[in-house]
């Protein structure tokens, strides 16, 4: 019997009221998700947070525009913060037209009239910066008007909980103290926060530049373009292993450089670019280096000791059971701007909120067994796709291309994380509908999780001709497919491709 069994459309991955992922389980159902085709959300209770407004929010903002008078007859988007609230206010006054800061009874928001142009805005600029109010504090406040009954085994233990976090934090990144780790609501918040704090140091100095190296996530992409000065203000290098190009672009625009953004190793292509020059050149020329290195762990990777900020998402390996959100900024004590760093990005960062800190402990001190689980499995697993006909090309943290930076980097040769990414051979459409894995966004769970990631993470790209150039400009291929490797046997992983892939 195998191991997996298919998931229905919709069905939280894992099935839990805070699940940050989904059952898309054909590619007809990756479409009706990007084109909104009522077919398909029919089915869709929940989906990634940041992207699929969670029914208690839903639930809760209906609730205030249905009973408070200042919202009623308005779209109300609820805010984890009355500081997001009001960037959102500014943001859709500047784009959109009239919109209101909304506080009630502790719930932050913002509230415009009805107008699809400007919801279309708010979603975006809340997803972008990680803006959006908790699933677990609108359930309370949900608790809290009579709506709904309380979840089961509720607790809060905050003091315990950031002690627990911070101790397992600081194995991670023993150089720094509990004041250079700032723990954030998601990983975006912690991207757009320690941003916004080099850039406004550094634009005070004349510097406005910003380097984005390789492709990125697409919500790190935005706040880049979005927050920059000006269009000319962001560059992109499109090949994160092209030294001389890199080396070419810091002469090039040399004193009016901020600081380059680089994940390491980038998403989805998994590649990793030598991080000793990039910091020499940052020293050199003055800009700061900001490190994301979620794709395979910050405990799998000495990453802080070359950067002047490390920003990685929680949500993945940290939080492995796949039920919340969360991110963490830390700042490197010996650089030469940590006091003005860690201030600034201390006093902007949105907390994580009490019930999220406390699941948050209960994971976080999995984190290490979780990873030596998965390390083995994503080997055996790239072994197999390699030598299999129909696949064409594989990613992963030890791709021959960049296989020595990474090793240069990692805290063990079998550090390596989960994720592998794969082109084929033939369409993937079929091959895709076949598998038995579980098929929805996100990573580092302990459920392993496969997607058409381009499709989820640039449907716009894979849908145009020009899209499509853009792709292939970054030797992208819209049909490649990102496996997240979790703790189920290696062999069942194997089985599940291999039947898939006959």
């Amino acid at each position: 019997m195998p191991a997996f069994r298919p998931l229905p459309l919709g069905q939280p991955i894992p099935n839990r009221p805070h699940a940050v992922s989904c059952s898309l389980p054909r590619m007809a159902d990756v479409r009706g998700y990007e084109e909104k085709q009522p077919a398909t959300w029919a089915h869709l209770t929940s989906g990634y947070p940041r992207f699929v407004i969670h029914p208690f929010n839903h639930q809760l903002a209906s609730h205030l525009e249905t009973h408070v008078v200042s919202v009623k007859g308005r779209t109300l988007w609820l805010t984890s913060s009355a500081r997001i609230s009001a960037a959102l206010a500014a943001h859709l006054k500047a784009e959109a037209g009239p919109a209101d800061p909304f506080n009630h009874e502790g719930i932050h928001g913002v509230a415009h009239n009805p107008d699809p142009a400007a919801a279309a805005r708010a979603k975006n600029f809340l997803q972008n910066i990680g803006g959006f109010l908790s699933t677990r504090e609108a359930e309370d406040h949900l608790v809290r008007l009579g709506l709904i009954t309380p979840p089961r085994n509720q607790s809060t233990r905050s003091v315990q909980a950031i002690t627990e976090v911070q101790r397992v934090l600081g194995q991670a990144l023993p150089e720094t103290t509990t004041p250079d780790r700032l723990l954030a609501s998601c990983g975006m918040n912690a991207i757009y926060t320690a941003f916004r704090a080099s850039a406004e140091l550094q634009a005070s100095r004349g510097r406005t530049v910003w380097i984005q190296l390789g492709w990125l996530y697409l919500d790190t992409s935005a706040i880049l373009q979005r927050f920059t000065a000006s269009t000319a203000d962001y560059v992109y290098i499109r090949d994160p292993l092209d030294v001389d190009e890199i080396k070419r672009v810091f002469t090039q625009y040399g004193p009016r450089l901020a600081g380059v953004f680089a994940e390491l190793p980038t998403n989805p292509l998994i590649q990793t670019p030598d991080i000793t020059l990039l910091a020499s050149l940052c020293r050199q020329h003055g800009a700061h280096l900001l490190i994301d290195p979620s794709v395979t762990s910050l405990f799998n990777l000495d990453v802080l000791r070359h950067s002047d900020i490390v920003v990685s998402s929680l949500t993945k390996y940290s939080a492995s059971d796949g039920d919340l959100t969360a991110g963490v900024i830390a700042i490197n004590p010996a650089g030469p701007d940590a006091g003005h760093l860690r201030l600034s990005a201390a006093a902007e960062v949105e907390p994580l909120y009490p019930r999220d800190l406390d699941r948050l402990a209960e994971q976080i001190v999995e984190t290490a067994a979780v990873l030596r689980q998965i390390h083995p499995t994503t080997a055996a697993v790239v072994a197999f796709l390699q030598k299999h006909p129909r696949v064409r090309d594989v990613f992963w943290a030890l791709h021959p291309a960049s296989r020595d930076a990474y090793l240069r980097i990692a805290r063990t040769p079998e550090a390596v994380g989960g994720l592998i990414t794969f082109t084929l051979r033939s369409p993937m459409a079929p091959i895709y509908d076949r598998l038995r894995l579980p098929k929805g966004p996100s990573f580092g769970m302990k459920t392993t999780l496969i997607c058409p990631f381009m499709y989820l993470a640039h449907y716009d790209l894979v849908t145009t001709p020009r899209g499509l150039a853009e792709l292939a400009a970054s030797h992208l291929d819209p049909d490649l497919l990102r496996l997240s490797c979790g703790t189920e046997p290696a062999e069942d992983i194997i089985a599940a491709l291999a039947e898939a892939l006959a």
